[in-house]
């Protein structure tokens, strides 16, 4: 018997090659006149050409994104904002930027347009989040799903292929706990199981050929795919736990996932096996979390949180505040459970199954 609840998001998305230039066309569309342009540090030329090419329709530049959204960088966006009388940004970048210009949009009720230049997916998500005191906080709001999402595949072929691993495979997560799931939704499952097999067909092409642009299209569409899994679907253990070291340690977001995404698949197994069997049939594999550790090591992405600088003194730390709060989760979650897994985790062993 199949029962299920669905409702979208207002997503609005021009996808292709060359996209890009369609934008000041948008923003006539939209009637946005003042555009206040976001980016990290080290993608601020790219974020001056993007001016240029909206003209007088672009008021500034503010190019500190960070990681996580610490919530300093958030109430310098803001103040710049108010003093440019911004009327929506337009966020050039990944994860950390898209992150600020969710933000902005839920706290400022600021129109966001974004164009990813990685694979995040969490423009496709109405999840937004803001780092303080070691915490990463983070909510479900529409106000945070994106205005419009514009994807150029073309602006992915500077992402050097190392990052394209690591974070491909982050917005591989986002699909597996959607198809890995006590809680399955056939509309969900279907973009996740979607995103799951085009991302892994695309990420190893990208590696031994990083200007192919049929695998970068394909790679942000997997991305995407993903990304409107989870923006409709679930979270759990796994993205409970990335939080927690990001907003602890200032761990890298993507790489963060890479490494623990095979651990928490093995974790949950036991109580979620078909959709598990199904993340497997996705990857052409056997077993979804070997066949995901095995792909991570294939693309050379790291799988040890001790290569991402986690000490082994801080695993007790990560388990607390990790259960500070209640969790939904396929299986139980116990301190001891959970500290093996980050054990496992930090050595880089091979995922395994962990007993009650």
């Amino acid at each position: 018997m199949i029962e299920f609840n669905y409702k979208a998001l207002p997503w609005n998305i021009v996808f292709g090659v060359g996209s890009l230039h369609t934008l000041p066309n948008e923003l006539d569309k939209l009637g946005k006149l003042r555009a206040l342009i976001l980016t990290t540090p080290n993608q601020a030329e790219q974020g001056r050409e993007l001016a240029e090419l909206l003209g007088d329709r672009a008021v500034g530049l503010f190019d500190q994104a960070a990681m996580h959204v610490p919530v300093a960088t958030l109430e310098a966006a803001t103040k710049i904002c108010y003093s440019l009388k911004a009327d929506c940004t337009v966020a050039l970048g990944g994860g950390s930027t898209i992150g600020l210009g969710k933000a902005l949009a839920v706290k400022e009720g600021l129109d966001n347009i974004v164009i990813p230049t990685s694979y995040a997916g969490s423009e496709m998500t109405d999840i937004w989040a803001v780092t303080e005191a070691e915490r990463k906080v983070t909510a479900r709001d529409h106000a945070a799903v994106p205005t419009l999402t514009l994807y150029d595949p073309h602006l992915t072929l500077t992402l050097p292929p190392e990052f394209a691993a690591a974070s491909g495979l982050n917005a591989m997560a986002q699909a597996v706990v959607n198809v890995a799931t006590d809680r399955p939704n056939p509309i969900i499952s279907s973009l996740a199981v979607d995103g799951i097999r085009a991302l892994a067909a695309s990420l190893p092409i990208i590696m031994k050929d990083p200007q192919n642009i049929e695998a970068r299209s394909q790679a942000l569409y997997g991305a995407s795919m993903a990304g409107g899994a989870l923006g409709t679907g679930v979270t759990s253990l796994h993205h409970r736990l990335c939080h927690t070291l990001g907003g602890m340690f200032n761990t890298p977001h993507a790489e963060t996932h890479a490494i623990l995404l095979a651990h928490s698949v093995a974790y949950n197994a036991a109580a979620t096996s078909d959709g598990t069997a199904r993340v497997a049939d996705a990857l052409g594999v056997d077993d979804a979390a070997q066949g995901i550790y095995q792909l991570a090591q294939k693309l050379g992405v790291p799988v040890s949180l001790k290569e991402i600088g986690i000490l082994e003194a801080d695993l007790d730390k990560a388990v607390a505040v990790t259960l500070e709060n209640p969790l939904s989760n396929p299986e139980p979650v116990t301190p001891k459970r959970l500290r093996q897994l980050l054990d496992n985790a930090w050595r880089g062993n091979s995922p395994q199954a962990i007993k009650a």
